[in-house]
C-alpha cells in the first residue's frame, strides 16, 4: 500500500475502482444473456405454437383418425362393390383424405404437437357393430349401407369443421372450408346414388 504526493492512501481507491468496473461489466453481460435467453425462448414458443390455436390442434388430432376410417371403409367398398359410380367415389374419397392426413400430420409436426390426441367422441364415426354389418353386407345392400354410412361420416366431418371456422391461420381456415365444400358435394352425389340404387 502506497501514498500519493499528498500522502493519501492509493491502493484502496484503485482496488475499489477495479471492483466497481468488474461489477459493471458482469451486470452488462448478465443483462445481455438474459435478453438473449428471453428472445430465444420467445422464438421457440412462437415456432412451437405456430399459427395453431388449441382448437386447431384438437381438430387436426381428431380429424386424422376420422379421415382414416373413411379411407378404411372406402378400401372396403373397392373390394366389395360392383357399382362403377360408387367405386369412383370411394377411390376419390380414399385419395383425397389420404392426402389431407399427410397435410394435417405435417401441420401438427411443425407445431411440435402430437398427431395422436386424447380419446374424443368424434361425430359420424362408425361403431364396431356398424363396421361389422358393413363387412357382412353384399351386392346392392352393401352399396346402400355404405352410401348411408359414408353420408353420416361426412356429415360428422362437416360438423367438426366448425371448430376451425374462425382459425387464426388462413391456411387452416381454408382447409376446413375445403372439407365442408368437398364433403357436402359428395353427400349430394351419394343421396342421388341412394335414390338410383334404391
Amino acid at each position: 500500500m502506497g501514498r500519493d504526493e499528498s500522502g493519501a492512501l492509493v491502493m484502496p481507491i484503485k482496488r475499489a475502482i477495479t471492483t466497481i468496473f468488474i461489477a459493471i461489466v458482469a451486470l452488462s453481460l448478465s443483462g445481455c444473456a438474459g435478453t438473449e435467453t428471453k428472445g430465444s425462448m420467445h422464438d421457440h414458443s412462437t415456432q412451437a405454437a405456430g399459427d395453431l390455436s388449441s382448437d386447431d390442434v384438437m381438430f387436426l388430432q381428431m380429424m386424422i383418425p376420422h379421415h382414416q376410417q373413411a379411407i378404411d371403409i372406402s378400401d372396403l367398398a373397392l373390394t366389395k362393390s360392383e357399382d362403377a359410380e360408387l367405386l369412383a367415389l370411394a377411390k376419390n374419397i380414399r385419395d383425397e383424405q389420404g392426402a389431407e392426413i399427410v397435410k394435417m400430420k405435417a401441420w401438427l409436426e411443425e407445431a411440435n404437437a402430437s398427431s395422436h390426441g386424447d380419446s374424443h367422441s368424434m361425430s359420424g364415426m362408425l361403431s364396431d357393430s356398424e363396421l361389422a354389418a358393413l363387412d357382412k353386407a353384399s351386392g346392392k345392400s352393401f352399396d346402400v349401407l355404405w352410401l348411408k354410412a359414408m353420408t353420416g361420416h361426412h356429415t360428422g366431418a362437416i360438423d367438426m369443421a366448425t371448430m376451425i371456422e374462425n382459425a387464426k391461420s388462413a391456411e387452416i381456415k381454408s382447409f376446413g372450408q375445403g372439407i365442408v365444400a368437398s364433403q357436402s358435394a359428395q353427400n349430394k352425389a351419394m343421396a342421388a346414388m341412394i335414390k338410383r340404387i334404391g
